[in-house]
């Protein structure tokens, strides 16, 4: 099965890749010709994750996935939520973000959070949703250099280390984007 992943972020589509091992035939936004920014407008993580895989879908005519992810933390009412990659701002600055992020949290004791993925799947003109959580908390200070964007300040439930000090293999078996896309392969299993 031939599927598009609606995604310019190397790391997400590497780690995605990774996951799905070989099941099915990756195409990233490149190999299809879409090389604009695709519009990331709603609200929501869920409305984010269906807006990008509609665009794919209506524009290119390509059965498509999209995810959105979201940094919700208890003390800041969910928040970065939707705005996790626009935190500090329009540059999508990962360090930024982490900063503003320690800095907001600097006087709290309640550090739990959750990373929350959802992945949107258009396939022959029906949408379905995925929802893949990784609960833990937020770290004091950065550690680790694996992984991408918050993942040096985030430590999953049950492990000692934040998702940067993790090896992939470890990360990619319990992450909220893991956890998702295993509920991707499972639907698609039941229907090939």
């Amino acid at each position: 099965m031939k599927l598009v992943f609606a995604s310019n972020n190397k790391n997400k589509i590497k780690e995605i890749q990774s996951i799905l091992n070989g099941s099915i035939e990756l195409l990233s936004l490149e190999e299809i010709g879409c090389f604009e920014e695709i519009p990331e407008t709603a609200d929501t993580i869920e409305g984010n994750a269906i807006l990008k895989a509609n665009y794919v879908t209506e524009k290119y005519g390509y059965n498509c996935f999209a995810d959105d992810t979201g940094l919700e933390v208890a003390a800041l009412n969910g928040e970065p939520g939707v705005y996790s990659a626009r935190y500090a701002g329009e540059q999508k600055n990962a360090d930024d973000n982490m900063n503003k992020l320690l800095e907001a949290l600097s006087a709290e004791e309640n550090r739990n959070a959750q990373f929350k993925t959802v992945i949107a799947l258009n396939l022959n003109g029906e949408q379905h949703l995925f929802t893949g959580l990784a609960k833990g908390k937020i770290m004091h200070e950065k550690s680790g250099n694996y992984g991408f964007g918050y993942d040096p300040i985030f430590q999953p439930e049950n492990y000692s280390q934040t998702f940067a000090e993790l090896s992939a293999e470890i990360k990619n078996k319990i992450s909220h984007r893991a956890k998702a896309t295993e509920q991707l392969i499972d639907f698609l299993n039941t229907i090939k």
